[in-house]
């Protein structure tokens, strides 16, 4: 995990509508970039759900949220069309991104070891610094407390 304090790094990605995006468009923005799985399991669609029903809440508090995965761009529009998802979903089918925000670690899968996405969540600024790194997120809760974290209720560490 990448720490805090430093700048996030850049990136261009296709949206799930298929439009390149580049962390740059959201200079002089607050960002919420999360990083997830898999497009339609159980705890990804759990983890999407939660910023969705409280997306209103991040924008209200000057935030954009971003949710990042190896999903190709055709799966991510049909996850996104599925749930109702109103954020931006990018494809980062060759994992340079995840390499570059160092989520990409060893995990234990049904008792077999796998390299793999690790739940991430980082808090950038609109200068570009991250200003909060959340590893090791629960699904479920994933949403509100990142919320928490950007009322400065936040009882998560960097893990």
């Amino acid at each position: 995990m990448l720490q805090e304090g430093i700048i996030a790094p850049p990136f261009r990605l296709p949206d799930q509508n298929g439009v390149l995006r580049s962390l740059d468009e959201w200079r002089g923005k607050k960002v919420v970039l999360y990083f997830y799985s898999k497009d339609n399991t159980s705890g990804c669609t759990k983890q999407a759900q939660g910023f969705q029903e409280h997306l209103g809440e991040f924008l209200a508090a000057g935030y954009d949220v971003i949710g990042i995965s190896k999903d190709t761009v055709e799966s991510h529009r049909k996850f996104a069309d599925k749930h109702g998802l109103k954020f931006t979903l990018l494809a980062d089918t060759d994992l340079a991104v995840h390499e570059a925000y160092d989520v990409r670690k060893e995990k234990n899968m049904y008792g077999k070891k796998v390299i793999g996405t690790v739940r991430t969540t980082y808090i950038i600024d609109e200068k570009g610094t991250i200003v909060k790194a959340i590893g090791k997120v629960t699904a479920a809760t994933s949403a509100t407390d990142t919320l928490c974290c950007l009322n400065d209720v936040c009882s998560l560490s960097s893990r």
